[in-house]
């Protein structure tokens, strides 16, 4: 027997929408990069992009648990010297609701181009509407 190595025309990828309202906001993301990465599939190949597309809504409704939201911190750099920029989890999810669960989902996918590739295949959105009705998304309950 030989093992079945999935090729990158081969895969056949779905559409699904997801409501983040009342969602913790890490055990959503690792259920949204297992989809994406295709882990959910049986022909998953660890080194191909086997994986569906996924469409969060309701964004800004997803909760953390604890004291997240004012203990985590979101960090940038400009480049310069004291460039250093820190927002809190609760500003980041008044200001940008969709940042937060991309960043939650890229840090659980690889460190590589095929993890650059798989976030592309992210689409979130902080409220109830999407522009991706023509893709015939379903409605994929966790």
């Amino acid at each position: 027997m030989k093992t079945y190595m999935a090729k990158k025309n081969e895969v056949e990828r779905r559409w699904f929408v997801v409501d983040a309202s009342d969602k913790i906001l890490g055990r959503l993301a690792t259920q949204i990069a297992m989809k994406l990465r295709g882990k959910d599939r049986p022909t998953f190949t660890p080194h191909v992009d086997a994986g569906d597309f996924v469409v969060v809504i309701n964004a800004e409704k997803v909760r953390v648990t604890g004291k997240k939201l004012n203990d985590k911190f979101y960090y940038r750099h400009s480049g310069y010297l004291g460039g250093l920029k820190v927002t809190p989890l609760r500003d980041m999810l008044q200001k940008k609701p969709e940042e937060v669960i991309r960043l939650a989902v890229r840090g659980m996918l690889p460190k590589n181009r095929l993890g650059r590739q798989l976030i592309k295949k992210l689409k979130v959105y902080s409220g109830p509407e999407h522009p991706h009705q023509a893709q015939q998304p379903k409605v994929w309950e966790m």
